[in-house]
């Protein structure tokens, strides 16, 4: 009898993340959104303070257009 195939997962390149990567990857999980396969390639690949770094700064910028929408809204009114 032969034994089934067991699939082997791609050696893991040396590199880190690029700065576009990190920024998806934080941007998906604002809405709660992520595939397994990029989940175990952050948590793998990727360093934490990249991750915080970036969430910090897409905060900022989610905040600032909340609050520019909102004087935008009340010089209408």
């Amino acid at each position: 009898m032969s034994s089934p195939a067991v699939s082997k997962p791609p050696p893991a390149p040396t590199q880190g993340l690029s700065l576009l990567q990190v920024v998806q990857s934080v941007a998906w999980s604002f809405f709660g959104v992520q595939s397994h396969r990029n989940r175990l390639r952050d948590f793998t690949l990727g360093r934490p303070l990249q991750f915080v770094a970036v969430g910090f700064l897409l905060t900022g910028v989610v905040v600032g257009l909340f609050v520019a929408a909102a004087q935008l809204a009340l010089r209408f009114l």
